[in-house]
Formats: structure tokens, sequence, C-alpha cells
């Protein structure tokens, strides 16, 4: 395939550690640290001068080459700039490009983004121990210190997290605010990330269902209430009719991550509740609902409307960063199916109701069919696992492509 070279050099904050999250999940998953090894050439191009937040161009690959773990370095080190706060700073925008001009002066912070950043500094150092890259283990553990010390202080806003902070030091998403008093994925990745102290995730997450779960229309905010009059101005976002898209719709990638904080928290019952509600099946099982909802019921919408007289109606469609995640969230984090570097365990999170499902999962040419029973009533906890006849101390598997069939028990 030929490589056009194009795309867009933006100050968004968050781009950069996307990296940094997905090598982390390839290794982890397959056991493959030979590639951060792997040299790989930056691109040349023009730095964006002041005033300028991005630029779409082409960029050809420079002569300089570096390892993935040095590009991933780099990434954490452009990302550990930080505001009054503490905070990270956001730029012209983090996960919510549409925040644009909250940051876009160098001085406004993102909370959503510190976590984030925490998260991806937790699954960083362990990459690091491999490397035996000592002094960056200190520096990455006592930056993620004083960024878990930042978030619970002045990020906490009494019953949620905040969202940011504006170039002028206002917050967003507090109750200060007349518009956007709470935002979903603060209060998601308190939990997702593990930063959030212990008391206030479980606080934020029940402000998160009290504000922002919308059962009559069966979606999951983004934030509320939408902007639409106030004096704060925090970018395009502000252009959207209240209630569409990210300004107080569903934003379905949030609501998914609003679903994987639940599952993390252990309410099984909640988590599969929201995971069948946002289903765009559900918008469809009716010629009343599906008049309504107006889009394909078999794929996943970017966004779902709470606009006045547009309730669930959706929106653009065939999203496949939300399709994966709701993926993801499902097969990994409810039903429990984790294999880390060739080893299968399970960890389901599920309604009490739930007296059995099963999972038959294809290793090379090997197949292993997994029946999980919960004859017990339980949301979490394994107590069981059988292979083939044969009991598991350790309740974990060595999965072995040799092409034959296997049977796994597991008991709750």
């Amino acid at each position: 395939m030929k490589k056009l070279g194009k795309g867009i050099r933006t100050r968004f904050s968050d781009d950069l550690l996307w990296l940094i999250y997905v090598v982390c999940e390839y290794i982890e998953y397959s056991g493959d640290i030979s590639i951060l090894d792997e040299e790989i050439p930056y691109l040349a191009g023009e730095i964006l001068p002041d005033g300028i937040d991005e630029k779409y161009d082409k960029y050809e690959e420079s002569d300089i080459k570096e390892s993935l773990y040095n590009h991933c370095i780099r990434a954490i080190e452009k990302s550990l700039d930080f505001g009054v706060n503490g905070l990270p700073k956001i730029g012209s925008g983090d996960w919510n490009d549409g925040l644009n001009t909250v940051g876009n002066n160098k001085k406004g912070e993102s909370v959503w983004l510190g976590f984030f950043l925490y998260n991806i500094l937790d699954k960083f150092i362990k990459l690091c121990e491999i490397k035996s890259d000592y002094g960056r283990i200190e520096k990455y553990g006592e930056i993620k210190q004083n960024l878990k010390k930042a978030l619970n202080t002045k990020a906490w806003d009494g019953r949620w997290y905040r969202r940011a902070y504006m170039d002028n030091g206002e917050p967003i998403g507090s109750i200060e605010n007349e518009e956007c008093r709470i935002d979903s994925i603060s209060q998601s990745w308190s939990v997702i990330s593990n930063a959030g102290d212990n008391d206030k995730k479980y606080i934020a997450m029940q402000s998160l269902e009290n504000f922002l779960v919308d059962k009559d229309n069966g979606l999951i905010k983004l934030l509320d209430p939408p902007f639409e009059k106030t004096k704060i101005e925090p970018g395009y976002i502000k252009a959207y009719l209240p209630g569409v898209r990210e300004n107080g719709g569903q934003y379905t990638h949030a609501a998914i991550w609003a679903i994987l904080a639940f599952v993390k928290l252990g309410f099984g019952d909640k988590a599969v509740e929201y995971y069948t509600m946002i289903n765009p099946i559900e918008h469809s099982k009716t010629k009343d609902s599906a008049k309504k909802y107006k889009v394909e019921p078999y794929v996943i919408p970017a966004d779902i409307y709470e606009a006045k007289g547009l309730e669930g109606r959706g929106g653009w469609t065939w999203y496949t960063g939300s399709a994966s995640w709701f993926s993801k969230v499902g097969l990994e984090n409810i039903l429990g199916l984790n294999i880390e570097n060739g080893i299968l365990k399970l960890n389901p999170c599920i309604p009490k109701d739930w007296k059995e499902y099963s999972i038959r999962y294809k290793y090379g040419k090997s197949i292993y069919n997994i029946k999980v029973k919960n004859t017990a009533g339980k949301n979490v906890g394994i107590k069981e696992m059988i292979l083939n006849g044969e009991k598991i101390e350790n309740l974990q598997i060595k999965l072995i492509d040799d092409g034959n069939i296997n049977e796994i028990d597991v008991i709750m």
C-alpha cells in the first residue's frame, strides 16, 4: 500500500500518549518485548508557529531513527508539562478535541488527561523495569505520586472530579459552573486509572449515574448541562446544539468507559444493565423506537442525541473506535476473558442472576470451550477452574497451539 504521508500536526495533549497505551496493551497480551527495540523513523515537518494550533500537510520520513522504546519516552517527556494546579496542560484539546480553547494559551489544564497520564506512567514503568531503566522508574514513580495528590485535591469538587481549568484559571466540570457541571470521563478514568482515592471513586461514579445516565432514552451523556449561554468559551464544542454530540449528548466512547469503571468497581449488575442499554439493537426493538433512533441497529454510533425534540436519535455510525471498546469491555471486562503472554485467565464481572455463560476461544488451531457457572449468585470472583477434567490450582491456563479441543469449566 502506498504511503501518502499526509496528516495533521496539532497541539492536542493526548494523541501522543495513545502510542504508549497501545504498546503496553500489545506487550501485555503477546509478551513480545522485542518490539521495543524496533527502529522507527521520525517524520520531518515544520514546528507549529505561535498562534497556530494545527496544520494539515505532507510529512516525509526523516533520517533520524530510534527504537520504539525511545519513541514512547519522547512522547511521555513531551507530556510532562504541568500547570499551576499540578495537572497536565490541555493544549488545544485532549480526548475531547472540542475543548480547543480551554488551554490554547498554554496555561489551561486537563483533569482527565491527569488520570490518563497516571495510567500511562503506571503501565510504562513496567516496561522500564524490563529494560532496567532505573532512573526513569524512580522519576516516573515520583511524578505519579505527585499527580495522584493533585488529582485528589485540586481536581476534586466535593461530589465528583472537575474536568479542566481554563487558561484564566476558571474550572470546567464544577458545581460552580452553570453549564458542564459534571463531565463523564473524569469520573470514569478516576476508576480506570486507579488514581482516584478509594472513597472518591465511588462517590464520583454515583454522581455520574445520578446526572448523566438517561434510562428513558437509553443513553449515557458525556456532560451536563450542555454548553449554550455560559460566558465560558471552551471551544468549538459550544457550536453544537445543546444535547448534540460532545455537547451533552452520548459520545459512545465515553459511555463505554463509564461501563468499564462500573466493572472495575465490581458492579456487575449495573455494568451489564448499561452495556445492554446502549447496545444499538435496544434502540430498534420496536417500530416506534426504530423511528426515533433513525440509524442502523447493527453498528455502533459515535453519538446519540439528547437535544430537545431529538432525544434518542443516533448520530453518525460505523464508528470503529467505540465499536472496538464495546467489544473489548464486553469480552475482557464483563465476561472476563483475559490473555496475558499466552496465559488464559478468567475474571468476570456479571449480574448476580446470571446462572452461566459460555465462550468459544480459538488459539491458533486449538479450541477452548469455556463454560462459566455462577450458581452462588456472585458478581465477581472465581472459585474453581477445571481443564479437561483436571483441577487448575492457580486458576490460569497456559495456552497451547496443538489443534486440540479443550473443555474449561469455571465455578464462581
